[in-house]
């Protein structure tokens, strides 16, 4: 793995300094289901061939924002600019300790038992494929995958550049032996609206797998309405009235693949639109905290 060179690849935005304190108090052990930590590159290096460069995003960075919003439990998406080398996820779960912290890995297609053995015993729950960013395998990956992770229980974590690439694939989704995850609203663009082909797929996977959830995040860059999302509260509200038993909440700091003149989220005014969305406090309740323990294996909230 070889560190790219500065300027190849365009170089995000760093994360805001200091976040708001959302308006909404969150419940103990809300748990932030996708999230990133970037650090030195001399450490941790960047794969060649990647969609961006990333800025400086450390744990402590982190862990500011999540004390200031309310979150008190992680869910760290190994990034797409480390491929399969995972050693960054692993030590931040080390760092906060597996009551705290589970993590999804970056895979190469001839990784081992030993090795996927080894990722699980450090926290790592899951594998994520991508058609939308360079580093990891695409959904054509799923099945090999689900071979080799269906031992212990894993998921995979789908990331599509276009939601309608789920119509594409739903009859192999339907079949895939393990767990389904979704990002951030199937990757939807709030302009095609809840009745859109791929929406509709992945609305029709939620209602026929019993193990098959969505993510509540990133909205904000699939939004025509860059103040108030509106378009996004279509899709939320759809996603709680077919399975609200199997979505969880994402927060995706510190929002990588944002470039000047583009804005980086506050992540309180996220939180804020998220309870907004999502107005009964039980189900917010269950999405915040008791989704995530079941899916990650976290404890339930009387037990931490």
């Amino acid at each position: 793995m070889t560190q790219h060179q500065a300027g190849e690849a365009a170089v995000c935005l760093p994360p805001l300094a200091r976040v708001s304190r959302p308006r909404h108090a969150l419940p103990p052990h809300a748990t932030d289901c996708h999230c990133h930590v970037y650090d030195d590159p001399a450490r941790y290096p960047l794969v060649e061939h990647r969609s961006y460069t990333p800025a400086p995003a450390t744990l402590a960075q982190y862990i500011a924002m999540c004390d200031q919003v309310g979150l008190g439990r992680t869910v760290q998406v190994s990034a797409s600019v480390y491929g399969a080398d995972n050693r960054l996820t692993l030590d931040v779960i080390a760092a906060l300790g597996q009551h705290r912290a589970r993590g999804v890995a970056g895979l190469r297609p001839d990784v081992g038992p030993q090795e996927i053995e080894d990722l699980h015993r450090g926290g790592m729950r899951g594998v994520r494929v991508s058609t939308h960013v360079k580093g990891y395998g695409g959904t054509q990956a799923i099945s090999h995958f689900a071979r080799v992770i269906r031992p212990l229980g894993w998921h995979v974590q789908v990331h599509v550049n276009n939601v309608d690439e789920l119509a594409e694939l739903e009859e192999e989704l339907m079949r895939v032996p393990v767990p389904l995850v979704f990002d951030h609203l199937g990757c939807a663009q709030g302009t095609q609206g809840p009745d859109s082909r791929g929406f509709q797929a992945l609305l029709r996977l939620m209602q026929r797998r019993e193990d098959c959830w969505t993510k509540i995040s990133s909205w904000y860059r699939r939004s025509s309405d860059a103040v108030n999302y509106s378009d996004m509260a279509p899709l939320v509200h759809a996603l709680v009235e077919t399975r609200p038993d199997r979505l969880v909440f994402g927060s995706n700091w510190p929002h990588p693949a944002l470039f000047a003149p583009a804005q980086v989220p506050d992540d309180g005014h996220l939180i804020d639109k998220f309870c907004v969305w999502v107005q009964d406090e039980a189900l917010r309740n269950r999405i915040l905290v008791d989704n995530p323990a079941a899916l990650y294996g976290f404890p339930q909230a009387e037990q931490a």
